[in-house]
């Protein structure tokens, strides 16, 4: 493989943590304002909310990414094809984070809630310095995975021309013929993103956990040690 196709390949790599990220962002504001009015909103705030989850979970990517380069224009707006890209993902994968939301928020125990209203809080102010930091540390491992997924799901939009790790891929392997070399490299590019990704998260949680008087479980290479050293 040239350097050419290697700078090619980083290139496209560079495109999709920007895919990523930016998807990420969406996901991550869109599943917190849906999955809050899911559960503490008024009943026409909870039944929009309803409606995006319900239709935006159903929808592919592929046909938002479509909609958005290709649709759009004829309604008068012009998306470049990476943020066309990020919000096609965001849009699908914030429903998910949604849902996530609304488990965590539920999952807190009602005497938090009540002892909010003792204190004489209003309904926001018990959603953020009450429910909110408290649903945080059960959101974080879904959520992870989540993004895990929109990660995965960035390749599908490769087909609109976004020139992403798959998209330029797939133009080295039309023009070299390396079809094992170069998948090959995506298996790996997409693996080390992945575990990058992965690896803060965990440390997201493990701060979170903290954040909230607990001791956090060790991780996988601490438990291995453990193991080693009551073994030897």
């Amino acid at each position: 493989m040239t350097s050419g196709q290697l700078r090619l390949l980083l290139e496209g790599a560079l495109n999709t943590i920007y895919l990523t990220l930016g998807g990420t962002g969406i996901m991550l504001l869109l599943g917190l304002v849906a999955g809050i009015a899911r559960t503490r909103g008024h009943r026409p705030v909870r039944f929009l909310a309803g409606c995006y989850i319900e239709v935006f979970r159903g929808l592919p990517v592929l046909v938002l990414a479509f909609w958005f380069v290709f649709a759009l224009p004829a309604l008068g707006w012009q998306l470049a094809p990476l943020w066309a890209g990020m919000l096609a993902l965001g849009l699908n994968m914030g429903a998910y984070a949604a849902e996530v939301v609304r488990g965590a928020i539920q999952a807190v125990p009602p005497g938090q809630t009540e002892a909010g209203i003792a204190l004489n809080l209003s309904r926001w102010q018990r959603i953020r310095y009450v429910e909110v930091p408290q649903a945080y540390v059960a959101m974080l491992p879904p959520l992870g995975n989540n993004l895990i997924e929109l990660l995965k799901a960035s390749a599908a939009v490769s087909i609109v021309s976004i020139p992403d790790l798959t998209f330029n891929g797939q133009l080295i392997r039309m023009s070299s013929g390396e079809t094992t070399l170069v998948f090959t490299g995506l298996l790996f590019g997409y693996a080390v993103i992945a575990l990058v990704l992965t690896a803060l998260m965990r440390l997201l949680e493990r701060r979170a956990v903290r954040s909230l008087g607990r001791v956090p479980e060790p991780g996988m290479l601490r438990r291995m040690l453990r193991r080693a050293e009551a073994t030897a």
